[in-house]
């Protein structure tokens, strides 16, 4: 790609929560949640966004898909989320609830609990064609055939179309989280803690499909998760999150090699290292206690 392109440009992204006290409920405070945030997710890249918990990584995901003010009406937004939609940049926040359904087909969330996140009332099926109910005008007989199709792409069977979310395992769940997210056929992806809950084994399975639909269908992922190690493996950049500010971003092997922020180098020097040394010193000292 001769010209890096911008799907997503976000600038000066700040998300206040204000509190209230008093028998009136004045305003006296807020919480700053983000703090002037602004990046470009590039085209066809997966962008890491790390941070300790409570740095603002899952509010930056819901800002971006302004969903916020569904949730907490309080909520006090400002700056620009522009959406790249053909050859025009379309502002999202500046959108009214009516005016971006259009544009939501656009950006999908994979959200981090799997059990929470899929209704445990209705089938796989009724899940993964909601999306399409909404946002496309398919036939009924197109709108099987897609779930059937969405399935295979991550890995399950038409046949379990027809069961309940607790009938499956966290990984499968995810899997069904997945089909969901891709039925709009999204250019945008935000998985937001998106293998935190589940086995390690599982999370490289979960990874490395997201991985493979990304190549397949050219989709721009933002990853937001805690783990390191699982964000250097998928990353191109990793931006930095700390106290709702974007500290540093950059490339991923400049990220790891290179950190220029204070911050950087603690979440790197935090990361557990294998040393099978320490391993053998403490078995030894363990066999010597006993004697």
């Amino acid at each position: 790609m001769s010209k890096k392109e911008a799907i997503l440009k976000v600038r000066n992204l700040s998300v206040d929560f204000p509190f209230f006290t008093g028998i009136l409920q004045r305003r006296t405070g807020a919480v700053h949640a983000l703090k002037s945030v602004s990046f470009d997710l590039i085209k066809g890249e997966t962008l890491g966004i790390v941070g300790e918990s409570g740095s603002g990584k899952s509010t930056l995901g819901n800002a971006i898909l302004n969903v916020l003010r569904l949730t907490a009406p309080e909520v006090e937004i400002s700056g620009k989320v522009y959406l790249k939609v053909e050859s025009d940049y379309i502002d999202l926040l500046g959108l009214s609830r009516k005016s971006i359904k259009p544009f939501r087909r656009h950006i999908q969330m994979i959200f981090q609990d799997p059990y929470s996140s899929l209704n445990p009332r209705m089938l796989v099926k009724d899940i993964i064609k909601e999306p399409l109910d909404i946002n496309d005008d398919l036939t009924k007989n197109q709108k099987l055939e897609k779930i059937k199709w969405l399935l295979e792409k991550v890995g399950l069977s038409e046949e379990q179309s027809n069961r309940y979310p607790h009938e499956f395992s966290g990984g499968q769940r995810q899997r069904i989280a997945i089909a969901r997210a891709i039925a709009t056929d999204p250019e945008i992806i935000i998985a937001d803690e998106s293998v935190s809950a589940l086995d390690v084994s599982i999370q490289a399975q979960i990874i490395n499909l997201m991985m493979d639909l990304q190549e397949e269908l050219n989709l721009s992922i933002i990853f937001i998760a805690h783990d390191l190690s699982v964000v250097k493996h998928i990353s191109d950049r990793v931006g930095v999150m700390y106290t709702g500010e974007l500290v540093e971003i950059n490339k991923t092997d400049s990220i790891f090699s290179n950190p220029k922020h204070k911050y950087t180098n603690e979440l790197l020097r935090a990361i557990p290292k294998p040393n099978p040394e320490g391993r053998d010193e403490r078995k030894k000292q363990r066999q010597s206690s006993k004697t």
